[in-house]
């Protein structure tokens, strides 16, 4: 992959072609929860990568990449722990409808859409324990999935999340390499740990945003970093968390392929986010490859090696995809909005953005 490096257009998802992004949530009279879900065109290749300790998904077995079905209609994220799973099956309502899907029978509308899905845990942190998603919440968030730019902050699946004591949130991010390969990360940022470094207020992954992404963001005043260590001493929320990224390439992969961009995207996690993978996080990386463009097969030297240029070129892929869901943690962390005692980065920080 190239050196020279820069956003797509709308910096977010939707910049791999064909990726489109929708959103339900609701806020107020006891709600505040929602769902993200992301639709590829057809034929996109997918797998996931699983590491938190406390998981709620659905489908991801159908991912491995010794399983049968390759391609993916849609991934569905949502607030509501193990009972936000249910939202995927509105989303697979509103595929069927349209005949999309993996075909099991002789006609054309005879389908079952592949959705696997994973969860957050939100339950009562903001509203009702018994307020949570269900189908029509899939339902909504799949019937409204555009390709446009997709809004982020304290909507969709990050609706009720947090961030540590810090309010969490929907992010997402995008790069273009110089070989024209598009990878792309949205993130719904729930963890236990915590973007921000203790000892300065400084985003773990600030070093990692590109040229012109938050221009003028300083380090916070020592006495903003003191009354954020006393915010965390004081926290006393059981920590049930989880962070759930998908990560998109235009590239042309293979679902073994897939599976190791998937991981690749959980090593952006860990230079986010610390800790990180915690036995109360269910932090769960889908990968997706829309295939519109030939992997490039990078320059190599010495003897020629089977596959060697493409080897590299997947190490430069992983690389991509590892920083896009780190900028991506940071857009989540800098978009959202204060909700009760769970203050936004912004409203924590004020020192670090000079010109408010």
């Amino acid at each position: 992959m190239g050196e020279a490096l820069r956003t797509g257009e709308h910096n977010d998802l939707t910049d791999v072609a064909g990726v489109a992004v929708g959103h339900h949530h609701k806020q107020g009279l006891g709600w505040m929860t929602g769902t993200t879900v992301v639709i590829p065109p057809p034929g996109t290749v997918g797998s996931v990568d699983v590491r938190g300790g406390g998981p709620a998904t659905r489908e991801t077995d159908a991912l491995a990449p010794d399983t049968m079905v390759q391609d993916v209609d849609a991934i569905c994220l949502s607030g509501g722990s193990a009972f936000g799973l249910d939202a995927a099956g509105g989303v697979m309502a509103h595929l069927a409808e349209i005949g999309r899907g993996f075909p099991v029978g002789p006609d054309a509308g005879q389908v079952v859409p592949i959705v696997p899905a994973a969860a957050l845990f939100d339950l009562g942190t903001f509203g009702s324990f018994d307020l949570r998603p269900d189908a029509e919440f899939g339902r909504r968030a799949a019937a409204v999935a555009r390709t446009v730019p997709v809004p982020q902050g304290n909507v969709g699946a990050g609706t009720g999340a947090t961030a540590g004591v810090l309010k969490g949130g929907v992010g997402s991010a995008s790069v273009v390499s110089t070989d024209g390969v598009t990878v792309a990360a949205l993130v719904a940022l729930n963890p236990a740990g915590s973007p921000v470094d203790p000892s300065s207020g400084r985003l773990w992954a600030a070093d990692r945003l590109l040229a012109g992404e938050f221009e003028g963001l300083h380090d916070p005043s020592p006495v903003e970093v003191e009354a954020y260590r006393e915010a965390l001493l004081g926290a006393g929320r059981a920590p049930f968390n989880t962070t759930l990224v998908v990560v998109a390439t235009d590239a042309g992969l293979t679902k073994p392929e897939c599976h190791r961009l998937a991981i690749a995207g959980q090593d952006g996690l860990a230079r986010a986010i610390d800790p990180i993978h915690a036995y109360v996080d269910g932090d769960v990386v889908f990968a997706l490859a829309t295939g519109d463009r030939e992997l490039p097969t990078a320059a190599e030297s010495g003897p020629p090696r089977p596959a060697g240029g493409r080897l590299l070129s997947l190490l430069g892929l992983g690389a991509l995809a590892a920083d896009a869901v780190s900028r991506a943690v940071v857009h989540a962390t800098l978009a959202t909005e204060t909700v009760g005692t769970h203050r936004s980065y912004k409203d924590m920080f004020p020192s670090a953005f000079p010109a408010n």
